[in-house]
């Protein structure tokens, strides 16, 4: 349920955080005419990542046996995939994140297109949801009945506790490193995205589909089990598996090993 938490929360984050640049930038040009644009932009958004997270479940319901499963593994490395890519960009855009949105309203403002401000905050707010929906998506295949409304719950939570992070890192700014709180987050988030591999590996072992190699490879159940309490908090949010196959902790190292090298590699090139 954490898992949950978090995706809403620090997804929620971004998005409120680009609808303040925007709507700091068009209160500080005088340009209050364009607010309606803007909260349109803002529900046009929301109502996109409704839909996709609408379109999921419906494409889900409509599968049965294999294909239900082979749709769930791709969904869950897709949900991987666009977590790891997310963090990615953020890393290379973030620091001129506020600029280019301003950038963008203004050239939209100067061609007097209204529009174009409804546009730019669509796409900013339907991203942070479209991605949300898929990671929830990916994260909460393993759950149902009660478990799945726990789900929802927390995810109801780390709405809540977005809208009150992201006063708290507005009005206090100056005080909270913003660059500090978005690298915290991008491990967690790097951690979620190898979870949700591991997953997908697992089925597509327990399909057959590749072959496991040595199973187990160890079994560390009787120290930490990945069943319940904290060992399936930690299998949930990292991937810890007490009785892994030597086929997922490949699929497990190489992911790290990607991430890390192209991480390194900016500061490789430039110092060269």
């Amino acid at each position: 349920m954490g898992s949950a938490l978090f995706i809403v929360w620090r997804e929620s984050i971004e998005a409120i955080l680009v609808i303040g640049i925007l709507y700091a930038w068009l209160n500080a040009n005088g340009l209050q005419s364009g607010l309606r644009w803007l909260w349109g932009g803002v529900t046009a958004g929301v109502a996109l990542a409704a839909l996709l997270g609408g379109a999921m479940l419906l494409v889900q319901s409509q599968l049965a046996g294999d294909a239900l499963e082979w749709f769930q593994i791709a969904m869950e490395f897709i949900a991987a995939v666009l977590i790891t890519q997310m963090v990615l960009w953020m890393r290379k855009h973030g620091k001129n994140l506020k600029g280019e949105l301003e950038a963008e309203l203004g050239r939209a403002m100067n061609r007097a297109n209204r529009f174009g401000v409804a546009l730019v905050a669509a796409l900013a707010v339907g991203r942070e949801g479209a991605e949300t929906a898929i990671f929830l998506y990916g994260l909460g295949l393993e759950r149902s009945g009660n478990d799945l409304a726990l789900f929802a719950a927390a995810g109801c939570a780390g709405l809540i506790l977005a809208l009150i992070s992201g006063w708290a890192l507005v009005r206090g700014g100056r005080r909270i490193s913003t660059r500090t709180f978005f690298r915290v987050t991008e491990i967690i988030l790097l951690l979620l995205a190898a979870a949700l591999l591991v997953n997908g590996t697992e089925k597509l072992v327990g399909l057959g589909v590749v072959p496991a190699l040595i199973d187990p490879l160890w079994d560390s159940a009787f120290l930490l089990d990945d069943s319940a309490g904290i060992g399936g908090f930690l299998a949930q949010l990292t991937g810890y598996r007490a009785r892994p196959s030597l086929t997922t902790l490949l699929a497990f190292g190489l992911y790290w090993l990607a991430v890390s090298a192209t991480l390194r590699r900016p500061a490789r090139v430039k110092a060269g």
